[in-house]
């Protein structure tokens, strides 16, 4: 087994979950001086503007029906991301008995970093107990990631060329996918491709892979997974199209784009992931900007599942229920407009429990106190949030 820290794993991940480019970040940040001028002086406004809406709503369900039972009657899956690395999660009996209530599906890690330790083997320690607890329990599964810029280990970085580079990621992705083949129900293929930050007119990401390979890695890589597992639905994963604000229409437009030549290649992709890495705080969530994204998205074809659904809370208040009530209102605003579009075949969340998120890590509170992202606290409680994803899948139309 490679022996590695979840904390040192996830250290490397950017900040910016939204994920531009610093530049980009830097101008998002400051969107104008008006607005920072604004922040100043009513530095509360945006959190009192959440909150006067989602206060007066109960956030009420009906029965006791799990997330995924809730989902399946609306022909959606709802799943979530560990968090936890296996030995944790091995430990963890009551994380265990969560999953099993309350998720149909699993996203199963399978990065660079921890899947290949050296050249010439595979580690598949983590991913193997994954698989075989989801297996047991009837959890469907989705892998995450095949390809990403992200987490490559130092070998790879040391020597990839243009002369290794195909061979390297045909054979990477080829033994992973056929480890797992007639089991995995989707694959994120290609994972955050485009950087509109990088100024290149297609909008790709300037990745060791453009580097070495081209424009065409993206259709090589749906490609040979798609050989290695003819029945695994591949997906393109990608963040930062949530919001209206400088630079996310760019990013839209670029993964349309890039969508639409994959589709005009004939690239066996299935659907768009979207992350969904969300802002507790931020109110500029345009609703009729964001359908017409997904309605586009659709009209090529493709499905669309959300990936990596959580709600950053490092800037809300430390009261427990005004901050629970904040993100449970973000929830609810944003798969309200989500599950309207039909399209949209799958809820993931990026953790279940706050116990395990990735965001104690990178957002951590200036003021200490517990992040609370996820639809259960750290003892496995549910939360508003839990009831706001409920009442969601309650009322999405019918696939």
């Amino acid at each position: 087994m490679v022996k590695f820290s979840w904390n040192r794993l996830l250290s490397k991940r950017q900040f910016l979950i939204v994920g531009i480019s610093s530049a980009t970040a830097i101008t998002i940040l400051f969107l104008s001086k008006l607005q920072v001028l604004s922040y100043l002086i009513y530095p509360f406004k945006n959190e009192g503007n959440k909150l006067a809406r989602s206060q007066s709503r109960k956030f009420t369900v009906v029965g006791k029906k799990s997330l995924q039972q809730r989902a399946k009657a609306k022909g959606l899956i709802y799943g979530a991301f560990p968090e936890a690395d296996d030995r944790a999660f091995a430990l963890d009996r009551q994380l265990q008995s969560q999953f099993i209530r309350e998720c149909a599906m699993m996203a199963v890690g399978t990065f660079w970093f921890t899947h290949r330790p050296n050249p010439t083997s595979f580690d598949f320690t983590s991913s193997d107990y994954f698989v075989k607890f989801a297996r047991t329990n009837n959890i469907q599964m989705r892998g995450t990631p095949l390809v990403w810029h992200e987490f490559l280990p130092d070998w790879l970085k040391a020597t990839l060329n243009s002369s290794n580079a195909k061979q390297i990621l045909t054979n990477h992705v080829e033994t992973i996918v056929r480890r797992y083949a007639g089991e995995m129900h989707a694959w994120d293929v290609v994972n955050e491709g485009i950087d509109v930050g990088d100024k290149r007119p297609d909008g790709l990401r300037n990745t060791p892979w453009l580097k070495f390979l081209g424009v065409d890695y993206i259709d090589l890589a749906f490609r040979v997974a798609a050989k290695a597992d003819p029945r695994a639905k591949l997906v393109y994963n990608d963040f930062g199209v949530e919001y209206d604000e400088p630079g996310y229409d760019n990013k839209r437009e670029a993964i349309l784009n890039l969508l639409q030549r994959l589709k005009s290649k004939g690239t066996p992709i299935y659907a768009l992931g979207i992350q969904s890495h969300l802002y507790g705080d931020r109110e500029t969530f345009n609703v009729a900007k964001y359908r017409e994204f997904l309605k586009n998205v659709a009209s090529l074809g493709l499905k669309i599942m959300i990936t990596e659904l959580d709600v950053v809370d490092n800037k809300l208040p430390q009261d427990i229920d005004r901050r629970d009530r904040i993100i449970a209102g973000v929830y609810e605003d944003y798969l309200s407009v989500v599950l309207a579009q039909k399209a949209v075949v799958s809820v993931t969340t990026w953790g279940l429990s706050d116990r395990y998120t990735w965001l104690a890590g990178k957002s951590p509170r200036a003021d200490k106190a517990a992040l609370r992202p996820l639809p259960f606290d750290r003892n496995y409680k549910p939360k508003l949030a839990w009831n706001a994803i409920a009442r969601a899948f309650d009322r999405a139309p019918k696939r």
